[in-house]
């Protein structure tokens, strides 16, 4: 079997609500999709974070697959191992969408999930987390706020049965604070997570930490920045630290462990650049008697049923992992079942999703109308 032909698209597809992060506000998602086809009529599917840079990316490196079997995956990473270090975040993206289009096709020649050709499952239903942000409160400040984002999640979690909720933090320490104890007033038995992608500093980061002790959270993730500096927030609180922002390549785990900087990782199969990648940062994780979770970008259909594979085939993935999928008000595949705060991990050959063509075009047209979505 071999590639005949990688065709990437870029699409943009809406939000149900605005998401606020400490650094932006989004309505909607821009993500690229890449599609492989086999001289034996299969074809292969792959997606991956934002949009056109990546595609470009994407489609410089799949001029080297054309011709090459789908099976022959370390071959393909070993010759493109220097993509990260001149392309950064994007090369390993850019490789992402490729990699899990080969598993795609590698499952789907098997007649086997890619669940089973990673090990098989260790759970078939995977556990998310509600994602709170201060736009699901509009207009409301101080107390107001607190009291309003409690509330609002409160409801998420009756209606949709989430069994951990996290909000997504700003630089307005105090203030994330105050939400979290209101958050913990509401939901007593929900496990909390609160992520200010690392806009505190160290010192606000340990008064913060100090005071979110009472609450029993989960994790706190990425405070603050960079290693040092979580190791020195780490020395001076008792709540596990966990991290997407200042262990993101292997390179930083021997770091971060010599400076017992974190104790939950946050993989991701696109800012690791394939499924294997993430695969191996789980072991990494055992090893070293770290937790881990999923970090989600934003992934649509495709990209989700990969993170679902991933973790169906993973023990350390035992916390409910971050997804956006259920903050879509569309998506280009056949919709995920989603019950009871749990994804069902598809069962079908390859990943186990049926692509909706002509959804994928009238959401590739309307990037091809607004540019890729940035904010």
């Amino acid at each position: 079997m071999k590639i005949t032909d990688v065709d990437v698209q870029v699409v943009n597809l809406p939000l149900t609500n605005p998401f606020t992060s400490s650094f932006e506000t989004k309505t909607g998602e821009t993500r690229t999709v890449v599609r492989l086809r086999t001289d034996t009529g299969i074809e292969g599917w792959g997606e991956t974070m934002w949009g056109r840079p990546v595609a470009e990316l994407a489609r410089k490196l799949a001029t080297e697959l054309v011709g090459t079997s789908p099976f022959a995956l370390e071959a393909f990473h070993r010759r493109h191992h220097m993509v990260p270090f001149f392309h950064g975040y994007l090369g390993y993206a850019a490789l992402a969408a490729l990699d899990v289009a080969c598993w795609d096709v590698m499952g789907k020649a098997t007649g086997q999930s890619v669940t089973d050709l990673l090990g098989g499952p260790v759970r078939d239903e995977v556990p998310i987390t509600a994602l709170i942000t201060r736009a699901d409160a509009p207009g409301a400040q101080g107390r107001e706020l607190a009291q309003g984002l409690a509330e609002y999640a409160a409801k998420v979690v009756g209606e949709g049965g989430f069994s951990a909720v996290k909000l997504k933090g700003t630089n307005d320490v105090r203030g994330d604070v105050g939400i979290m104890r209101e958050l913990r007033r509401a939901l007593p038995d929900v496990e909390l997570r609160v992520d200010p992608n690392a806009a505190w500093s160290v010192p606000d980061s340990v008064r913060a930490g100090l005071a979110l002790e009472e609450l029993d959270l989960e994790y706190l993730e990425d405070p603050c920045a960079g290693i040092e500096g979580m190791s020195q927030v780490r020395a001076k609180i008792r709540i596990p630290l966990c991290t997407n922002m200042c262990v993101v390549r292997f390179e930083d785990f021997a770091p971060a462990v010599r400076l017992g900087a974190v104790d939950v990782i946050h993989g991701d199969v696109y800012k690791w650049g394939g499924i294997s990648a993430t695969k191996a940062l789980a072991a990494h994780c055992e090893t070293f008697g770290l937790g881990m979770n999923l970090h989600s970008g934003g992934e649509l259909g495709i990209a989700t049923a990969a993170h679902l594979a991933v973790v169906a085939s993973t023990p350390v993935l035992s916390r409910a992992i971050d997804s956006m999928y259920y903050l879509h008000a569309d998506d280009i595949v056949q919709p995920l079942t989603l019950a009871g705060g749990r994804l069902r991990v598809p069962s079908g050959p390859g990943l186990g999703v049926q692509v909706d063509e002509e959804k994928l075009a009238f959401y590739a047209a309307k990037n091809e109308r607004e540019g890729d979505l940035t904010g």
